[in-house]
């Protein structure tokens, strides 16, 4: 199977959304003339013209609100918000407005809208431009939120949005763009919902989000070599989370680390393990540990930002630590 960077797998399943169907248009900041501050829309604009593909000022609520508009008229808006950061400014539209319409229209009226977003954890850009919020949207029913790992779910799960009736917010990782991986030419989609067990083990589980699947793949190599069994699995989408997955790794296993980019505090994790502690209590061999960034904001120094970011030596020492008792 031909080989593509996260970022090629995310540009194909675009360009082919826009090629396949009409409705369906791009609208953000930069993403036209200028390619896309990350270069993934560079030359859908000469491709497909501004009426597809759409330059806008620097104001995000308009962003997302023009979205839902054309979403409630019956076409399919990709918006794009360049920095996750940001995405507190179209907090109202998101998820006070797009993620409720549906619901409180009894279904009469559907926002079928896809909203990308990065973030820039462990690239020195600073307090206000690297931060991971995924956990936030935990408490918005009505809203999906997806976080690829791979390329492969990178185009699976933005084909997957493609198809969607609900609001869908698509969270990428800027560290993975050029993370190169197997992806089909053919159209496939990746539902909802739906965990992947990226490594089977044994002895122990780790439950990685978006770049920690590749910090506990790398983790799992090492402990694999001093004789530990790890398995690692990668929800890909956290609403909705499949937990059945997640549960049934950690009866077999009876131990699990929790690997994520948030804030340990009202992170991922708390979620995942309050759930594991719901459903799968009596199977544990040992507390739940959560490997997390630490409840500061991000330093904006190099050597700061990769003390401060959870990483493979930091999941080895949290694994150690479980067998050491």
């Amino acid at each position: 199977m031909r080989e593509l960077t996260y970022a090629e797998a995310i540009r194909e399943a675009l360009r082919n959304a826009l090629i396949k169907n009409p409705k369906v248009f791009l609208i953000g900041e930069d993403i036209g003339a200028y390619g896309g501050a990350f270069k993934i829309t560079n030359g859908f604009l000469e491709e497909f013209g501004p009426e597809r593909v759409r330059d806008t000022p620097i104001s995000e609520a308009a962003i997302v609100g023009a979205a839902i508009g054309a979403a409630l008229m019956g076409l399919k808006p990709i918006a794009e918000i360049m920095y996750m950061d940001f995405i507190p400014i179209c907090l109202e539209q998101l998820a006070n407005q797009a993620a409720k319409i549906r619901f409180m229209s009894g279904g009469k009226l559907k926002v079928p809208i896809i909203v990308r977003t990065q973030y820039s954890l462990g690239r020195a850009h600073g307090a206000q431009h690297s931060q991971f919020l995924p956990a936030w949207f935990l408490q918005v029913p009505g809203l999906k939120v997806a976080l690829p790992s791979t390329p492969y779910d990178a185009k699976g799960l933005l084909n997957q949005a493609l198809k969607e009736d609900n609001p869908v917010l698509y969270i990428e990782c800027s560290l993975l763009y050029r993370v190169k991986g197997p992806v089909p030419e053919e159209e496939y989609s990746i539902p909802f919902g739906k965990a992947d067990i990226k490594k089977e083990g044994e002895d122990v589980t780790i439950v990685a989000i978006s770049r920690m699947v590749h910090e506990a793949l790398a983790a799992a190599k090492t402990l694999e070599e001093n004789g530990l069994s790890v398995e690692v699995i990668d929800p890909r989408t956290i609403q909705p989370l499949d937990i059945e997955t997640i549960v049934n790794s950690v009866k077999k296993t009876g131990r699990v680390v929790i690997a994520e980019d948030d804030h340990k505090t009202g992170g991922i994790g708390a979620e995942i393990a309050a759930s594991i502690i719901e459903n799968a209590f009596d199977y544990l061999d040992a507390p739940i540990i959560r490997v997390a960034s630490p409840d500061i904001p991000i330093p904006f120094s190099p050597q700061l930002e990769l003390e401060y970011m959870p990483n493979k030596n930091k999941l080895i020492q949290a694994i150690n630590a479980i067998f050491k008792g």
